[in-house]
């Protein structure tokens, strides 16, 4: 049951960072969503630095990894968001930017875990 309370704090640190986030002023003139598309690349990216880590230190606390990983990644990214975004961006005839956003995500999350996982790796870093 403790696990549960690692999860549960992480997330609250997750979800509060992306709260502010949020309230960063950014103007979207071409309709794109760039702080949730940025939130889940950061989000993949440090997912992807906490992966390696864990694997590469088989001894780390695995309640740590939960809390870094479920929770804090999951309390931050937001998928949810992205997938109303992309829905309210075909809704108002915005398919193509909807479809690029959709693509980039993607690929850029994808990229973003590859990243992490190689700085780990090479031991550049932790």
């Amino acid at each position: 049951m403790i696990e549960c309370l690692f999860v549960g704090l992480g997330g609250f640190i997750g979800s509060v960072c992306r709260y502010l986030i949020g309230l960063i002023p950014v103007r979207e003139e071409f309709f794109f969503p760039i702080k949730t598309f940025s939130i889940n690349i950061i989000g993949a990216f440090i997912i992807g630095l906490i992966s390696a880590f864990a694997l590469k230190h088989p001894t780390s606390d695995p309640r740590l990894i939960l809390l870094l990983k479920v929770g804090i990644c999951g309390g931050f990214t937001t998928f949810s968001s992205f997938a109303l975004e992309s829905f309210d961006l075909i809704k108002g005839g915005h398919t193509f930017i909807a479809i690029s956003y959709v693509i980039l995500s993607i690929l850029t999350g994808i990229g973003a875990v590859l990243a992490g996982e190689y700085i780990v790796n090479m031991n550049r870093i932790l």
